[in-house]
């Protein structure tokens, strides 16, 4: 690739080298920053007819996920009625906001693309909950009499249906868009927002069902116990499969896609002991509360704890890139160090604002944002062949960075460099 204009740009290996680079480069002191013009790359504009086929994907899957969404509703409705069905959708939407603000908290080094989260939520909602609603509507025909779903129905096929159904949306990113689903962390928020979409409808129905059948003092009870105690539930038995999709993406060799699978047998498993506990008559009939003591708090637990870990590697995978190119002279030491730091990025937006305004403040997000891309884009290469697209995508983020940083440093009149000196405390 080029380095037109850069100090120490021949030292700037292609992504998928491996190893720090090499010494004696042009931005080794945290107070030099690199000089001289960069005429950025634009970004290869794509062909007709692939954009042609993007318009028709999407198209196919909006009207599969609103047809799912709409036929489920309507089930729904005609299985109650239209007023209880919009108190349900509104009492639906609470835990919604509480669970998706804790999934985006996770996404914050790189925000994933708003159509993408809304295709995961679209199709935990739309395509998942119309799949499993078909088939434990039949299980129940052949295994319970078309009565009242029995053990079997609830704690092994309803498990399996939904968990498939739901683990398919994730696959659906994967295969849509394979550069946004770099690692573990985006497993989980991907998965976190299937669970979401999938647990929003299915608390519409027990919703609408409890206040037809058993006015508010049923519904209150029940909104307790799906939107208070377990809102986390869908997503936390999905986000297995998010996280054994992305070891898969962060391993090499065949070996590395057992991980999914293993990742659905501990969702499905979770699931099924989950919908169990029901069935469960211990100590007068706390099944259900021991099972929520001993099992779901447990893996609640246990996910905020992988999550966090998950993030904190984000953090080192994005110093660890960063660092090879402020080596090369592209960006500067400190701006690698904040960019790999939550904390300091709030700082970075708090002084760009203070100094040049909201222009100023938008420059300095994006630039976290590209570099970020520009270091999950490398790991994602580590040790892999690189073709020219991957080159040039990269050569055009590193251009961007060098114009991004003159629009957020110009108006305060400062040094080219942003170092922890000029970022108001």
């Amino acid at each position: 690739m080029s380095q037109q204009g850069a100090p120490g740009g021949d030292h700037v290996r292609p992504v998928g080298a491996d190893g720090p680079a090499p010494a004696g480069t042009a931005a080794e002191a945290e107070d030099v920053a690199p000089v001289g013009p960069v005429v950025p790359s634009p970004r290869p504009p794509r062909s007709r007819r692939r954009r042609a086929r993007a318009l028709l994907v999407g198209t196919v899957l909006a009207v599969v996920i609103v047809a799912g969404l709409s036929r489920v509703l309507w089930i729904i409705v005609e299985d109650t009625s239209p007023s209880a069905v919009l108190v349900a959708l509104v009492l639906a939407l609470l835990p919604v906001l509480l669970v998706g603000a804790a999934f985006l908290w996770l996404d914050r080094f790189e925000a994933e693309p708003p159509g993408l989260l809304l295709f995961a939520l679209g199709w935990g909602g739309g395509v998942a909950t119309a799949i499993a609603l078909a088939v434990n509507t039949q299980a129940s025909v052949l295994l319970d009499d078309a009565g009242p779903p029995g053990l079997v129905t609830l704690a092994v096929v309803a498990p399996l249906t939904e968990e498939v159904a739901k683990a398919l949306g994730v696959v659906g990113v994967l295969l849509l868009r394979r550069r946004e689903l770099d690692g573990v962390v985006d497993g989980i928020v991907y998965a976190g927002m299937v669970g979401i979409g999938f647990a929003f409808v299915e608390n519409v129905l027990y919703f609408s069902r409890s206040l037809v059948g058993g006015g508010t003092d049923e519904l209150a009870v029940v909104f307790v116990l799906r939107a208070v105690v377990s809102p986390f539930a869908h997503p936390l038995f999905t986000m297995a499969v998010g996280v054994g999709i992305g070891l898969a993406l962060t391993r090499r060799g065949p070996a590395r896609w057992l991980f999914p699978v293993a990742g659905l047998l501990v969702a499905v498993t979770l699931h099924g002991l989950w919908n169990g506990s029901t069935f469960v008559d211990v100590a007068g009939g706390l099944g259900f509360p021991l099972v929520y003591v001993l099992l779901q708090v447990p893996v609640f637990v246990g996910a905020v704890v992988l999550a966090v870990l998950a993030r904190r590697r984000e953090s080192r995978v994005v110093r660890r890139h960063l660092d090879t190119y402020a080596a090369a002279g592209w960006i500067t030491g400190p701006e690698a160090a904040m960019v790999a730091s939550l904390p300091e990025r709030r700082r970075a937006r708090r002084w760009a604002r203070a100094a040049g305004g909201p222009g100023a403040e938008a420059a300095m997000v994006e630039f976290q944002e590209l570099a970020c891309e520009l270091a999950f884009a490398r790991e994602r290469h580590r040790g892999r062949p690189v073709d020219e697209e991957a080159r040039t995508e990269e050569e055009r983020v590193l251009a961007s960075l060098w114009l991004l940083r003159r629009r957020f440093l110009a108006p305060s009149g400062g040094p080219t460099v942003l170092g922890r000196a000029p970022v108001p405390a």
